[in-house]
């Protein structure tokens, strides 16, 4: 199960990241974290572009509303996204939450 938690704005969720993949695509869960593949190279910050381009792409929201808390030298990220509920976040990548 997805480590999702409520704010009164959105989601506080953490990821796990894999870049240099061969296509960018959600892997599934990886000890309570969202697994995403991405195939930028995690240089000058373009693999964490490219991890907030996938999930507003997937949750159909503007990639203004998905801020990077911490991890950005990481491959474990603390995401904040705006404007959507853990269920929406279940639903929409077809992933279990909490």
């Amino acid at each position: 199960m997805l480590d999702v938690v409520a704010t009164k704005s959105g989601v506080i969720m953490y990821v796990r990241t894999q870049p240099g993949s061969s296509k960018n695509r959600i892997i599934g869960e990886y000890g309570g974290r969202l697994k995403l593949a991405v195939t930028a190279a995690p240089e000058k910050g373009k693999a964490n572009k490219a991890v907030v381009e996938l999930l507003a792409q997937s949750l159909r929201i503007c990639e203004s509303s998905i801020q990077i808390v911490s991890g950005e030298s990481s491959r474990n990220k603390k995401l904040i996204i705006e404007g959507v509920s853990p269920g929406d976040i279940s639903s929409l990548l077809n992933v279990p939450s909490q």
